[in-house]
């Protein structure tokens, strides 16, 4: 049993978990059809925000749930979850550069609002990646967590992108998937507020 555990807790084998779905893709990829390029656009994307969002339910599910080891298991593997985001979302990024070629560039193309909010995201998902590491949060100390909140502001962009695409008929995809986000920072921020207030009045 102990064993058991030991392969369940070892990192290698949660970064195996975030990496399949990057399986069928990448034998897509081999296959060397140009529509396929096109047609993996949406699920890079898809999962670059879906393990941003649950890298961010963590904290607040750990405050819902104190008693349940669930979100105190992923709470160890959280930077985890983001370097997993930033990869699905360069290879995002790399699909649609490869897909749309120099138009990628233009004016036109960079002032559309889904496009400059992607980019966006990703500058701000890189220090974030870059600096996810033990040894980077031993050099920054305090200054790391500040720089890891930059996390919010690339969420909220990721869901203005992905509202935005195609004339905004994103908006159903993508309120399903940052609603229960939503829901729980509020969570969160009321119980920080509820939790002041009582120090506050002793």
């Amino acid at each position: 049993m102990s064993a058991v555990r030991s392969f369940l807790n070892h990192p290698y084998t949660f970064w195996a978990l975030l990496c399949l779905p990057a399986i069928p893709m990448t034998a897509a990829l081999a296959t060397g059809d140009a529509k396929t390029i096109h047609m993996l656009l949406h699920p890079t994307g898809e999962f670059a925000a879906r393990f941003m969002i649950i890298s961010m339910m963590i904290t607040p599910l750990t405050m819902l749930f104190r008693g349940w080891r669930g979100p105190r298991w992923l709470m160890k593997r959280r930077r985890y979850l983001g370097v997993a985001a930033f990869g699905y979302a360069a290879a995002h990024t790399v699909l649609y550069l490869i897909d749309i070629g120099v138009v990628a560039y233009s004016g036109n193309e960079l002032s559309k609002l889904y496009i400059w909010t992607g980019w966006l995201a990703l500058l701000i998902f890189v220090p974030l990646a870059v600096t996810s590491t033990d040894g980077w949060l031993r050099k920054l100390g305090p200054r790391w967590k500040m720089l890891q909140r930059g996390v919010y502001g690339a969420a909220v962009l990721t869901l203005v992108h992905w509202a935005a695409l195609h004339n905004w008929g994103g908006v159903g995809p993508a309120l399903v998937h940052f609603v229960p986000l939503i829901a729980l920072e509020l969570y969160r921020v009321n119980s920080n507020l509820q939790h002041r207030r009582l120090r506050s009045a002793v």
